[in-house]
């Protein structure tokens, strides 16, 4: 938690206007590594007893499609009745607050990944994909057309850069030689893993983090939830995950062989650079080696799949 007095000034005369009721910011509590986004509670509780606030720069071209992004997916989400929050207020060019904002409301549960999960989560997963996927979305500025999680960056260059595995470097061989799928896109979030979910129990209370959000196939979420329940809790997770998605859908995956790759390579070779955040979500028992060996189980099965798919 950070005192009221660290948050700027303008930003605090920015929400209480937003609020209204006369409210002003009592506390700020970081939501990811004890920073930005925020919750904030306010004094007097009124109206709004509680908010998210995400900030950024707005001389920063990738914070400013960032922040366009997420409020389009807000809205998408709000007129479609998928679990997100809702939007109160925002600035997405730093004229009113004097940064990028976007102030929402809070969802209930919260987003702590256990060491264990249910087979009622893991098909909970698949079903919020499910979800996202039952809304059509041709591709727009603000929601561009995705072809993968977490597009905006470039895990095979930076694999170019600080090494690779000839797993890695054969799955990458395997795709290029593969058209990519094409078909009607539908709303993606684009980061779907558990670290985005608040759950109650094991119930999904909704989708958080919408600034890799956009218009592709339903298999980038799909296989984006499978690999990350692989990446927590082994590869059984996946399929539970996608059972979930195939009794909401009520029918089967399409080419989810080759989504698998695809989310399997969101990686680097060394899995070290996700545990932070990891920990940060309470799996504090995950480290780079056992990550780094459910990622290529994931993949070796997802390759296999794909040469059987092709037989």
């Amino acid at each position: 938690m950070i005192t009221v007095h660290e948050l700027p000034e303008k930003v605090q005369r920015w929400v209480s206007h937003a609020v209204g009721g006369g409210a002003q910011v009592a506390a700020a509590t970081g939501l990811r590594q004890g920073a930005n986004p925020w919750l904030l509670t306010f004094e007097p509780g009124g109206r709004v007893d509680a908010a998210v606030l995400r900030l950024g720069d707005p001389t920063d071209p990738d914070h400013r499609q960032r922040f366009a992004t997420e409020v389009a997916a807000l809205q998408v989400a709000g007129e479609q009745q998928v679990p997100a929050a809702r939007l109160i207020a925002t600035d997405l060019d730093g004229s009113a607050a004097g940064v990028l904002a976007v102030l929402t409301t809070v969802l209930p549960g919260h987003s702590r990944i256990p060491s264990v999960a249910s087979t009622e989560r893991l098909q909970g997963l698949g079903a919020t994909a499910a979800a996202l996927q039952a809304v059509p979305l041709a591709p727009r500025t603000a929601l561009p057309r995705r072809t993968r999680s977490i597009e905006d960056v470039d895990f095979a260059a930076q694999r170019r850069k600080k090494g690779t595995t000839p797993l890695l470097t054969a799955a990458e061989q395997r795709l290029e030689r593969l058209p990519a799928p094409t078909g009607p896109t539908v709303f993606v979030h684009g980061d779907l893993w558990f670290g985005n979910t608040l759950w109650s129990g094991d119930h999904c209370t909704g989708l958080v983090d919408w600034d890799c959000a956009g218009a592709g196939s339903p298999g980038i979420d799909l296989s984006g939830a499978r690999f990350d329940a692989a990446l927590m809790f082994g590869l059984p997770a996946a399929e539970q995950v996608l059972k979930g998605w195939q009794r909401a859908t009520g029918r089967r995956a399409e080419q989810l062989a080759y989504w698998d790759v695809v989310a399997a390579l969101g990686t680097l070779a060394d899995m070290a650079f996700c545990v932070p955040a990891l920990h940060d979500q309470g799996r504090t028992d995950l480290d780079a080696d056992l990550l780094g060996q459910r990622r290529d189980a994931f993949l070796t099965t997802a390759l296999s799949r794909l040469d059987a798919d092709d037989q």
